[in-house]
């Protein structure tokens, strides 16, 4: 099973140990000098160990004003070897091959980040930071150029394999290639080859301070999905360049952080990129690799069977979970905890600050799942929600022995409710892998009951996590008891189909993947919030799509709007100072949600060890849950 995929490659004279690479993430972890950490030698090495064929570190700016933004790494000073001699050490002791992608952001960059202009090939303001760039000199050119070679020396004495060269997503050599953003009238800009001259130079100049054996890759966008941008037929034509140049591959990513159409949210399928690896494999003979939204191992041993691609990249999947590979060959693909495309952690490096992942409590800790506790314990885990899950697993895998509780029939809780709304399916990967845990630690699932004193009495544990859960709010206005009034969570959970005229009161996420769900059913939607702006708590990555999606449905948006009364037929609201009537069929709140604490306060009271985690406490997101349940687990004895 998975022999195309767990294959021996060589790129470039390097021996590869199979055909997954680890894609250039940025972290957000680097020192403020953009030196490599030990949180970051400790995440690398845990790929490693989890057997990444191809690890792909960084990127790294080469020159400062070239760095995106805070904790990015940096390959600009000969300093910096030393710590990433550090790395590469340890990461290819473990078996996977290690090079250096080099980002210089361009336009991307932020003033107040680096303290200097960004530059690019001209002076077109940037949609992602707003700020206006200095348009390179010709002088200036040839000093960016420099800095890529100097930065690919410093690669190679830091013990790196190879280096890769960032050409797109919308960093400065993709700015140099594309039409878009270059619109230069010297030898750098017009027509196709002179947009190329930038990154052939920068490719001439690499090889002039490393090494003839010494690989050097591109990772392309095939495809900008920009307006005037390039498309698969100039991709082709970069891809042909590049191999004449001796380059040893080209990895095919998609689109820009400017792109108008969803890139890596759920609303793309797996593997809808592939054709585009498939184009460029078609035009040269060097190794090609294929990215974006590819997590399943399955397809990506089906991309490499088929001839589409050498490799497959992938990047989000293995930030959930590092022994995905190892897990993959050994059968236990159930197992792999999967990434759900919710694009926090890209949002996080947007917001400036270290990388969360949902799905993954121990992404900076380090702690692993097999770290056996003292003396085992009998835990009961009330709820089998995202927080409950994880601390029963997270329990069960420090050997203690233990029940998960709940009233419902079947585990996922809040998951199952949230996976409702159009493209939020992947959800429920996150239940099948608690499910296949559930079944490798010989779990013991009590479902379809419910919880009280009296059940836990007559068990008898050591601990008890309450992972209860929350409930809707409801708010105290006239009208709120009527029949045609109920809750998001009603609404979600028992897949109601709404036709007519509804109102939505509350345009938080909740609301908003509610006022989704039910006009993909063909409601016609009004959304009723207080707020000046809807969606606030949602990730940037996700609201735009989400935003977009329902202003094509004619979801209307009413902001700036308090709800004073609901009558049979419509929601009456006071919005600065003037009365509002919205028609209404139906009614669905989403307001807010209220902590299900009292079961976790009353068994405190009887003397319990009790740790309560999830919604039960706070309110959240998945991540908090996620979290919660783990380290509610971790602290047991």
């Amino acid at each position: 099973m998975l022999d195309n995929l767990f294959r021996p490659i060589t790129i470039g004279g390097v021996e590869v140990r199979n055909r997954i690479a680890m894609s250039a993430l940025t972290m957000g972890a680097a020192g403020a000098d953009g030196s490599v950490t030990d949180e970051l030698i400790r995440f690398y090495v845990e790929r490693a160990r989890g057997g990444v064929g191809l690890i792909t570190v960084g990127g790294a700016y080469p020159e400062p004003r070239g760095k995106e933004g805070p904790g990015m790494l940096g390959i600009h000073d000969d300093s910096l070897i030393g710590g990433y001699r550090r790395l590469t050490d340890r990461v290819r002791e473990l078996g996977s091959a290690a090079f250096l992608q080099i980002l210089h952001a361009g336009r991307y960059a932020r003033s107040g980040v680096t303290g200097l202009r960004p530059v690019a090939p001209s002076g077109i303001p940037s949609r992602l930071t707003g700020e206006t760039p200095e348009e390179l000199t010709a002088d200036g050119i040839l000093e960016v150029e420099r800095s890529y070679g100097e930065a690919a020396r410093r690669a190679h004495m830091s013990g790196f394999d190879g280096v890769e060269v960032l050409a797109g997503t919308g960093y400065l050599v993709s700015e140099f290639l594309s039409p878009a953003t270059n619109r230069r009238t010297d030898g750098y800009g017009g027509g196709l080859e002179n947009r190329m001259r930038f990154l052939v130079e920068v490719i001439e100049e690499i090889r002039r301070r490393v090494p003839g054996s010494f690989p050097i890759g591109v990772r392309i966008s095939a495809e900008e999905y920009v307006e005037g941008g390039n498309t698969i037929v100039e991709a082709r034509a970069i891809a042909r360049r590049l191999e004449d140049l001796g380059v040893s591959y080209i990895s095919v990513s998609a689109g820009w952080h400017e792109s108008r159409r969803p890139i890596i949210t759920r609303e793309v399928r797996q593997g809808e990129f592939v054709p585009l690896a498939r184009e460029i494999k078609g035009a040269v003979g060097i190794p090609v690799m294929a990215g974006v939204r590819i997590k399943d191992p399955v397809l990506a041993d089906r991309i490499v069977g088929s001839g589409d691609a050498d490799m497959v990249t992938m990047g989000r999947a293995l930030i959930a979970d590092p022994g995905l590979p190892a897990k993959a060959i050994e059968g236990r693909i159930r197992e792999i905890r999967p990434c759900i495309a919710c694009s926090h952690c890209l949002s996080s490096v947007f917001r400036g600050s270290i990388v969360e992942c949902a799905v993954n409590p121990t992404l900076w800790s380090g702690a692993g799942s097999d770290e056996r506790a003292g003396s085992p314990r009998r835990v009961l885990v009330v709820g089998a929600g995202p927080a409950g899950l994880e601390a029963a697993v997270t329990a069960a895998s420090m050997g203690h022995r233990v029940v998960i509780a709940d009233a419902r029939p079947d585990i996922g809780g809040a998951l199952t409710i949230a996976s409702k709304p159009p493209y939020k399916g992947e959800l429920l990967d996150l239940v099948e892998y608690y499910r296949a845990m559930i079944e490798r630690y010989g779990i013991e699932l009590d479902l379809g009951r419910e919880v009280d004193e009296r059940y836990v009495d007559g068990m008898g544990p050591d601990a008890v996590v309450v992972a209860t859960g929350a409930s809707p709010v409801i708010p105290g206005m006239p009208g709120v008891d009527l029949p045609h009034v109920r809750t998001a969570v009603d609404v979600l959970g028992n897949e109601m189909k709404l036709s007519g005229e509804v109102a939505v009161i509350g345009g938080g996420s909740t609301g908003l993947e509610a006022a989704d769900y039910i006009a993909d059913r063909g409601g016609r939607v009004s959304v009723v919030e207080m707020l000046d702006r809807v969606g606030s708590d949602l990730d940037p990555t996700v609201r735009w799509v989400l935003l977009g999606r329902l202003r094509e449905r004619g979801v209307r948006m009413i902001t700036g709007a308090k709800v004073r009364e609901i009558t049979p037929g419509s929601v009456v609201a006071d919005a600065g100072g003037r009365e509002v009537e919205i028609g209404a069929d139906h009614v669905v709140l989403a307001v807010g949600m209220r902590p299900n604490c009292g079961l976790a306060e009353r068994l405190r009271e009887r003397g319990y060890d009790v740790r309560a985690a999830g919604d039960c406490v706070r309110p959240a997101g998945i991540l908090e849950a996620v979290r919660d349940g783990h380290r509610a687990a971790a602290g047991i004895g």
